[in-house]
C-alpha cells in the first residue's frame, strides 16, 4: 500500500508543476502568477478540490504523442469563497500555453456541467494561447461544447470570466456570453483577430495592447467591466464581488449582517440638487448615503460614465443600482449608456436582484450620429430591460425627468412597483425653455413673454406634484430620508409575485 501512496503522491507532485519550473519562472518574470497560485487567492483556503488531475491529450499528430503533460493545460474543481461553493476553471499557460485541446475543453465543459446541475456559480481564468493547432477541427470542436454550456447556464447560474493573460480568436466568445469579464491591466488582452493579421488585411499597425488591452475593452468597446492592476487584485476584487451574487437563478440573494441602521437619515441629500436646474451634482453621493455602509461595487465605471450601475446591500441585501450621472452629459442617455444599463437590469432580474433606480435625466442625446448608429432600437434595450423585469423596482427621481426618458427610466407604467420623487424632480415631456419655444413660437420676438411663459411652464410642471396628482408618483419623500423609504420599501416587496406571459424566449431589440 506505501509504495502505491507513494506513485499516488509522485505523479500528484508531477502533474502540479505543470509545464515545470523553467516555465513557471517564465510566467512569475512577466509579472502574472500560475493557474494553481491564481485559484489559492481566489477561493478559501484548503477548500480547492481538484478534478480531472490526471486527464492527458489524445492527439498523436505531429509528435504530439510525444508530450504528455498530466492535466493537459487547465485545472479545475471547485472551492468556496467566503464559505458559499464556486466551480472553477484555471487555464495554465506553463503547458502547452494554455491552448486549448479537446481534452482541454472537456475538463471546462464537467466543470460546467457540475456547476448547471448543482446551482452555484462558475468562474474561468483564461490565459490561453487559443486553440490548439496540433488537434485541428477537434479543437474547434471543443470550444463551440463550452460555447453550447456557456449559453445553457446564462440566466440559470452567474459566470464570471478573468481575463488574466491572452484570449484570442475563438477562446473570447466563451468570456462574451459570461455575465461579467475582469481584466488585467498590461498583461491581459482579448480580440477575435491579432494585430499581424489586422495589418496584413487592413493595413493598420496596432499593438496588442491598443487592439483589445484592459483599457480598450473597460473605456471603449464595454466587452469588459473591470481593469484591474495586477493578478492579485483582480482576484481579490472578485472575491468581493462574488459575495454580491447569488447561487443561482433559484436562491434568494445573499445576506449578510449590517450594522448600518435601516432608519439612517442623511441631512445633506436635502442639499445635494443645486438651486441652479444646470449645475451638475455627483451621483455617487446619493448612492453611497443610501447603501449600507456607503459600500458600492461599480460596475463598468469607465465606459458610458453617464449612467452608473453596480451593486449595494440594503438591510445586508443585495440591491442593483442603476443611477443617471449628471457629472457626464448632464445624464443624457445615449446608445452606450442605453446598452451598458439595459444589460445590468436583465442580469439582475434573471437573478432575483431588487432594482434601484435614481433618475436625474434630461432626455436622450440628439444628433445624427446617435442617430443613424441606432440610438433608437438602443434605448428600446434599456425599456424592454425594465418593462420585462419581474423583480422588485424602486426609482427615486431626484431631478430632471424628462420625455421618453422619463418613460425609459422605471417609472410607474413600466410596472414599477414604488415610485418616489423628491420635491426637486421636475416631470415633464421637456425642459421649460424648449417647451415654451415650441408652444409660443408666435411670441419667440418677444423676451418678456418668452420669460414669463417659461416661468409660468416651470410652476406648473417643473416639479412633481403634477405626476403625483395622477398616481405615477406614489409619493413626493424628504431627500433626508430616501434610504429609510428604500428599506420599508424592499420589506413589503420581499414576497413579490409577477410572472409575465409564457413564451419560448423574448425578442429583445439586439
Amino acid at each position: 500500500m506505501s509504495a502505491n501512496i507513494a506513485e499516488m503522491e509522485r505523479r500528484r507532485d508531477a502533474a502540479k508543476m505543470g509545464g515545470g519550473q523553467k516555465r513557471i519562472d517564465a510566467q512569475h518574470a512577466k509579472g502574472k502568477l500560475t493557474a494553481r497560485e491564481r485559484l489559492e487567492i481566489l477561493l478559501d483556503e484548503g477548500s480547492f478540490e481538484e478534478f480531472d488531475l490526471y486527464v492527458e491529450h489524445n492527439c498523436i499528430d505531429f509528435g504530439m504523442q510525444e508530450q504528455q503533460i498530466p492535466g493537459d493545460g487547465v485545472v479545475t474543481g471547485s472551492g468556496t469563497i467566503n464559505g458559499r461553493l464556486v466551480f472553477v476553471y484555471s487555464q495554465d499557460f506553463t503547458v502547452f500555453g494554455g491552448s486549448l485541446s479537446e481534452r482541454h475543453a472537456q475538463k471546462i465543459c464537467k466543470i460546467m456541467d457540475m456547476a448547471l446541475k448543482n446551482g452555484a456559480p462558475v468562474i474561468g481564468l483564461n490565459d490561453s494561447g487559443g486553440a490548439r493547432i496540433q488537434e485541428g477541427v477537434a479543437s474547434l470542436a471543443g470550444y463551440a461544447e463550452v460555447f453550447q454550456r456557456n449559453v445553457l447556464a446564462s440566466g440559470v447560474i452567474p459566470q464570471i470570466s478573468l481575463i488574466m493573460g491572452p484570449c484570442a480568436g475563438g477562446a473570447v466568445y466563451s468570456p462574451a456570453i459570461t455575465d461579467f469579464i475582469f481584466m488585467v491591466k498590461d498583461s491581459s488582452y482579448m480580440f477575435v483577430t491579432g494585430p499581424d493579421v489586422v495589418k496584413t488585411v487592413t493595413n493598420e499597425v496596432v499593438t496588442q495592447e491598443e487592439l483589445g488591452g484592459a483599457i480598450t475593452h473597460t473605456s471603449k468597446t464595454s466587452v469588459a467591466d473591470l481593469a484591474l492592476e495586477n493578478d492579485i487584485e483582480t482576484l481579490l476584487a472578485v472575491r468581493d464581488f462574488f459575495d454580491y451574487l447569488p447561487l443561482s437563478n433559484r436562491e434568494e440573494v445573499p445576506a449578510r449582517p449590517s450594522a448600518d441602521p435601516w432608519d439612517r437619515q442623511e441631512t445633506s441629500l436635502d442639499t445635494l440638487v443645486p438651486a441652479n436646474a444646470n449645475q451638475p451634482y455627483d451621483m455617487h453621493e446619493l448612492i453611497r448615503k443610501v447603501v449600507d455602509e456607503e459600500d458600492f461595487f461599480e460596475i463598468q465605471p469607465s465606459f458610458a460614465g453617464n449612467i452608473i450601475c453596480g451593486f449595494g446591500r440594503v438591510e445586508g441585501r443585495t440591491v442593483g443600482v442603476v443611477a443617471n450621472q449628471p457629472m457626464v452629459l448632464a445624464g443624457v442617455l445615449d446608445i452606450n449608456a442605453s446598452r451598458k444599463a439595459a444589460r445590468f437590469v436583465r442580469f439582475c432580474d434573471a437573478f432575483n436582484v431588487p432594482i434601484l433606480t435614481f433618475v436625474d435625466v434630461p432626455g436622450f442625446l440628439p444628433g445624427t450620429d446617435q442617430e443613424h448608429k441606432g440610438i433608437i432600437k438602443h434605448g428600446a434595450k434599456l425599456l424592454f430591460a425594465y418593462a420585462e423585469a419581474t423583480v422588485p423596482k424602486i426609482t427615486v427621481i431626484t431631478r430632471k425627468a424628462y420625455g421618453g426618458a422619463y418613460d425609459v427610466m422605471a417609472p410607474k407604467h413600466l410596472r414599477g412597483d414604488l415610485n418616489y420623487a423628491w420635491p426637486t424632480a421636475e416631470i415633464a415631456v421637456m425642459g421649460a425653455k424648449g417647451a415654451v419655444e415650441i408652444i409660443f413660437r408666435r411670441d419667440a420676438d418677444d423676451p418678456e413673454k418668452i420669460a414669463q411663459r417659461t416661468q409660468e411652464y416651470e410652476d406648473a410642471f417643473a416639479n412633481p406634484f403634477v405626476a403625483a396628482s395622477r398616481g405615477y408618483i406614489d409619493e413626493v419623500i424628504y431627500p433626508h430620508s430616501t434610504r429609510r423609504r428604500i428599506a420599508l420599501g424592499l420589506r413589503k416587496l420581499r414576497n413579490k409575485q409577477l410572472e409575465n406571459p409564457w413564451k419560448k424566449h423574448d425578442n429583445i431589440p439586439l
